[in-house]
């Protein structure tokens, strides 16, 4: 007798459970859905219509075969923060928008060609140290968060906010079951504000929060949208990051296939995944949202609940749009304190990086093999020591590439150069006198 809670990728359930099993989807990524827009200067609101609107989009174009949530991501923050710096955040979003258009060249030379060069040109032992790269990155940027005040000073206070919200959030990681589990970014991020707001009501020094804007905002309205500009820098910058999330995609993808029990690889193909992706990223960057990425935690969801419905993923995009129009809801996210977020992103910034580790790993790579041992050498030391390639380009424009983008070419250029070990050497050369 079939399971009355498993549902298939087509079945609609009833809408008394329809809704919850939706809002769960939406507790799930929301957390890190907003804090990447927090992160990098974008609005909140505006990341949650363009995630609903992009899931949406990437079902349509999938054939509602792939139930995948997309959300904020992560690995493009290094490359939204330093473009933004240096030629400000509608280049940024000009940037994203290449990167997504460039998922949809690549899904078409996967539907031409399958995948093996991808596997040529961008091995575990790149992939995983890039990743690794992507989240150490970020760690100067959480625990300046975590241990400094508004003005940039050291700071106690923050620093006791910052532990309180990891602590919250790392013990409902390791110890909560089930749907708590999944949801235990946001359980740091609501319990860490809650601590804040209630100290503040004891102790001047802690009050840090101000619900001025939330009152002066309208109840609803449209979010901020911004319109992206196209310069050479930006989009070379971004296409390149993408080598590293067009590999992530590739990754959730064949999770997603193995939680659901299809092979979405085949059916409905992964040039219509990644096109789905793709388009969905430069949407998102159009409007002013953060790139778009399938999200890990809504197929932990669904790995948990064993709900694969692309009605309950799709009514979870439809609840992201609605939040998104109240305007009183993204004021009050963007009274979160600096030290909440810093908590936060310790975990976070942390788990990417170990993700790396676990795709290192997890993949056999042999660092006994110098070779590898170089590669991942190079790439750690160019991404988190902050090298940059700058010259000049014509008497007003600078070419640079630093930091992830440089680290992740250098990769990919040491892994075509490098020859193999000496032995697969001997026996391809045994193999061509043969």
């Amino acid at each position: 007798m079939k399971d009355a809670m498993i549902m298939g990728i087509n079945e609609r359930p009833p809408l008394f459970r329809w809704i919850p099993l939706s809002f769960q989807h939406v507790f799930a990524m929301f957390g890190a859905t907003v804090l990447v827009p927090l992160l990098t200067g974008l609005q909140p609101s505006t990341a949650l219509f363009t995630a609903g609107t992009g899931t949406l989009l990437y079902i349509v174009i999938t054939g509602a075969k792939v139930p995948a949530f997309l959300g904020s991501s992560f690995a493009f923050i290094p490359a939204l923060i330093g473009i933004r710096e240096t030629y400000g955040m509608p280049s940024a979003l000009g940037g994203a928008v290449a990167a997504g258009l460039f998922y949809c060249l690549v899904a078409i030379i996967i539907k031409v060609s399958g995948t093996k060069w991808l596997d040529r040109a961008l091995p575990p032992v790149v992939i995983g140290s890039v990743i690794i790269v992507i989240g150490l990155n970020l760690a100067p940027t959480a625990m300046s968060s975590a241990m400094n005040d508004a003005a940039g000073n050291y700071s106690l206070i923050s620093l006791s906010i910052a532990a309180f919200t990891l602590g919250l959030a790392v013990i409902a990681t390791i110890f909560f079951k089930g749907f708590f589990n999944t949801v235990s970014i946001l359980l740091g991020l609501v319990g860490g504000y809650l601590f804040t707001l209630i100290m503040g009501f004891f102790f001047p020094a802690y009050q840090l929060i101000s619900f001025d804007t939330v009152r002066e905002s309208p109840w609803f309205g449209f979010p901020r949208f911004e319109v992206p500009e196209f310069r050479l820098v930006p989009i070379v910058t971004f296409i390149i990051v993408s080598f590293a999330t067009v590999c992530e995609h590739l990754g959730d993808t064949l999770v997603t296939s193995r939680v659901v029990g299809r092979d979405f690889y085949r059916n409905p193909g992964l040039h219509r995944t990644l096109t789905g992706d793709g388009l969905a990223t430069a949407w998102a960057a159009f409007w002013g949202g953060p790139p778009n990425t399938t999200y890990g935690e809504n197929i932990g969801v669904m790995a948990i609940t064993k709900v694969y419905s692309v009605w309950v993923i799709g009514g979870a995009a439809f609840i992201a749009l609605i939040l998104s129009l109240i305007q009183k809801f993204g004021a009050v996210i963007q009274t979160i304190p600096n030290p909440v977020m810093g908590g936060i992103s310790m975990l976070l910034y942390g788990l990417i990086a170990s993700s790396g580790l676990r795709t290192i790993v997890e993949s056999g790579v042999d660092y006994t093999n110098k070779r590898n041992l170089t590669i991942s050498s190079v790439i750690l030391v160019i991404g988190i020591g902050g090298g940059v390639l700058k010259f000049s380009v014509g008497s007003d424009m600078v070419f640079q590439l630093g930091g992830v983008a440089l680290a992740t070419v250098a990769g990919i250029a040491l892994n075509l150069i490098l020859p193999k070990s000496i032995d697969e050497l001997r026996k391809g050369k045994r193999a061509q006198s043969r």
